[in-house]
């Protein structure tokens, strides 16, 4: 196909005057000159390059920079950078280059986005690396992350040019870690849109059902929004109100999680949308404002007293202002209404980008950025060696959900959900956390592993005799309480190692062997310890013994005598050898003789969409892409994954499950296993019916050949008199 460069080059300037054209209202004199200074550094370093599309790669950083500008309300340094986040990696141009043109802040930044270079063991996972890399320039630099959200967006947003399974991974990768970021920033909009695209790469079948059904169901719905909104207005109106008030459905992402956690049809959902209304207030006035309108919409539709959730008056961590309650509707509905602000509706859907509309919240809301960074601070102080470890930590202490405690004087902290006593004390001080022996929760005595409740107020009782134990690990789920412990407890073995090491000098010289660096190591190696540290610390507590030097002498003596083991095989070599020539497992082909199994967490048949995952110690295990462990899996552990696919020549038979649940008709079970029966070359293994006041619920587990095969007989037995509802299950009875 022939390309036109003169159309390209025509086309590469519209783009960029539509990047001016977004930054507009931020420039400032001098801004525009610096911003075309790093378009056309990019355009020449990304010349010779193009995307999978096809198209030139400079389409690529102009689109970050435009989402920056519009969508996340970047200034110049934040568009200059986004220009270029690509040019260190993958051009010519070096970090000293951008630091020589655009300056220190500038060349810090683009370092922060630029992927780690060298090689990196594969006891670790690169994704967790370069993620920990990003917080750590972030931490310093807010716009690191702000830009790096851009580039995903755009990345998924063009997704479709990808291969399978980098879609896959890098589908996976934003759910896992990107979209939580988003949400965490309060950037909802982008948010919403990243869990969407993830959810249309990682499982296809369920986002075009639910996409279909929202579809379908869009005029009833409208029908209803207005019967709804109708007499608020009227009534909003009246009371001197400037408001909008509109029907928003739920995102497909939150809709499938819905479906998924509560086992229910999207037809069961009742909150397939919310009512949101947005009033005009004065800032003093918001408060009283929201309340006003939550008494006259309860006055008008009865509210479910326990559904009621105030982010007014104790907004989320992440800024997020609201006030929900669920009342009943016409028609007998359950109906999620929003109330709030325009300022506060711009912040929640928009988060980090409406900063500088808000010159009288900006300080209060860059004091909640600055405590979140103040806590990526305090982790990364300590980062655990092992990075899969430390993104865990990271996203259960910053991405879960947050709860309210107080201490004696009535101060209020904020700690995750689930976290107790322990993790209290140290959010308190370091040293209240390590001398902590108990607390009192709403003046009851509890032990340190107490879980906490919102609302709780507590008093950390402490003793200067009391130092942290190793079981202290299990009482504590916040990442500054696990790094603290950690490194009370490194200090404490250092301790006892110095006394160990003076142990181990006098037993080794009772065997004449000198007390040196080599010997030492040798000696180490010989026990299989890790460290000269780990063998102190065991002779100070006497798990070294005579024994064990004697075995020593005699190995020195006659080294040639000790068996070696087979080692095993590297990770890489497995991959290559599953991989083939072919770069795909295949499975259920007679000429790849390789050790697989059927992950039990999910029970993939053919016709699934798979990968093949390989376990340290027991062969590929083949996951199916939507199994509830794949997205971690193919995030964090992407060089361990292989593609697979079936081939299904021979009918070999496998297991899935059905739940079938309905109204408890006579001879119901009957008619179903009758369909089962009939059905070729389906059998059953297991089948199990409760029956309920009128209800059934059961379960049935059957040999199948593929998907196919299976959705034939869904269809089969969804045609049963009663029956309303036949879902595939993942687990194994």
């Amino acid at each position: 196909m022939q390309i036109d460069i003169e159309a390209e080059k025509r086309e590469i300037l519209n783009r960029y005057k539509l990047l001016i054209k977004a930054c507009k209202r931020r420039l400032e004199k001098g801004d525009k000159e610096i911003i075309r200074k790093a378009f056309e550094v990019a355009v020449e370093a990304h010349k010779e390059m193009r995307r999978k599309s096809g198209e030139p790669y400079i389409y690529h950083p102009i689109a970050v920079a435009q989402i920056c500008a519009e969508e996340i309300g970047l200034g110049t340094t934040g568009i200059v950078c986004a220009l270029l986040h690509d040019t260190v990696e993958d051009t010519d141009l070096s970090l000293d280059d951008v630091k020589g043109l655009f300056g220190e802040k500038v060349a810090q930044i683009i370092d922060g986005l630029t992927k780690i270079s060298g090689v990196i063991d594969n006891t670790s996972s690169i994704q967790a690396e370069n993620f920990r890399k990003v917080l750590l320039t972030m931490s310093e630099d807010i716009r690191v992350i702000l830009i790096k959200l851009a580039d995903r967006l755009h990345n998924m947003r063009t997704l479709d040019h990808m291969k399978r399974d980098k879609q896959i991974k890098i589908a996976s990768e934003t759910l896992f870690l990107y979209a939580p970021l988003a949400h965490r920033l309060g950037l909802n909009t982008i948010k919403t849109e990243l869990e969407d695209l993830g959810l249309k790469f990682t499982d296809v079948a369920a986002y075009t059902d639910i996409a279909t059904k929202l579809k379908e169901s869009e005029p009833e719905r409208k029908r209803f929004i207005q019967k709804f909104i109708e007499p608020l207005k009227e009534i909003l109106s009246e009371q001197g109100f400037k408001f909008k008030i509109f029907g928003r459905p739920k995102s497909i992402y939150s809709i499938f999680n819905k479906i998924k956690t509560k086992h229910v049809t999207f037809e069961e959902i009742y909150d397939i949308f919310a009512i949101r209304i947005v009033i005009d207030s004065h800032f003093e006035q918001e408060k009283s404002d929201c309340w006003k309108v939550y008494s006259i919409i309860t006055d008008f539709y009865h509210p479910s007293p326990e559904r009621l959730r105030d982010w007014i008056s104790t907004p989320k961590s992440n800024g997020y202002e609201s006030l929900h309650t669920t009342v009943m509707g016409p028609e007998g509905k359950w109906v999620e209404v929003q109330i709030r602000t325009t300022r506060m509706d711009d912040l929640a859907e928009n988060g980090y980008a409406a900063h500088w509309k808000y010159k009288e919240s900006a300080a209060e809301k860059e004091n909640k950025f600055e405590n979140w960074l103040l806590r990526i601070r305090e982790m990364l102080e300590n980062p655990d060696p092992n990075a899969l470890e430390f993104i865990d930590d990271f996203k259960l202490n910053l991405f879960s959900d947050e709860m309210f405690v107080f201490t004696p004087k009535g101060d209020m902290k904020t700690l995750p959900v689930g976290a107790t006593a322990l993790d209290f004390a140290f959010e308190i001080h370091t040293k209240v956390g390590e001398h902590c022996i108990g607390a009192k929760v709403n003046h009851k005595l509890v032990p340190l592993s107490h879980e906490l409740a919102s609302g709780d107020q507590v008093e950390i009782l402490t003793s200067s005799k009391q130092s942290p134990k190793d079981g202290w690990l299990e009482y504590v789920i916040t990442a500054k309480a696990k790094s603290k412990i950690k490194n009370c407890l490194k200090d404490q073995r250092k301790r006892i190692a110095e006394d160990g090491k003076e142990i181990m000098r006098r037993k080794l010289e009772k065997f004449k062997i000198e007390f040196t660096t080599k010997n030492i190591n040798q000696f180490c190696n010989f026990l299989k310890l890790p460290s000269s540290q780990e063998l102190f610390y065991r002779a100070a507590l006497n798990s070294v013994d005579v024994n064990d030097i004697k075995e020593f002498v005699k190995f020195r003596e006659n080294p040639n005598k000790k068996p070696k083991k087979a080692e095993a095989p590297k990770i890489e070599q497995l991959v290559t050898s599953a991989r083939g020539k072919t770069d795909m497992l295949v499975i259920g082909d007679d000429l790849q003789k390789l050790d697989y199994k059927l992950a039990p967490c999910c029970n993939p048949i053919p016709g699934d969409d798979v990968f093949g995952f390989i376990t340290i110690g027991e062969g590929i295990k083949i996951h199916r892409v939507n199994c509830p462990n794949a997205i971690k899996l193919l995030s964090n552990y992407a060089y361990r994954v292989v593609k697979a696919k079936w081939v299904n020549d021979q009918l070999i038979s496998f297991l899935a499950g059905l739940k079938i649940t309905g109204t408890d008709e006579i001879g119901i079970v009957n008619n179903i296993t009758k369909v089962i029966s009939n059905e070729n070359n389906v059998n059953m293994r297991s089948i199990n019916f409760d029956t309920d006041d009128g209800l059934f619920e059961g379960t049935i587990m059957v040999y199948v050949h593929d998907t196919k095969h299976l959705n034939h007989l869904i269809a089969n037995l969804k045609k049963v008199k009663g029956v309303n509802n036949v879902q595939r299950i993942d687990e194994k009875l």
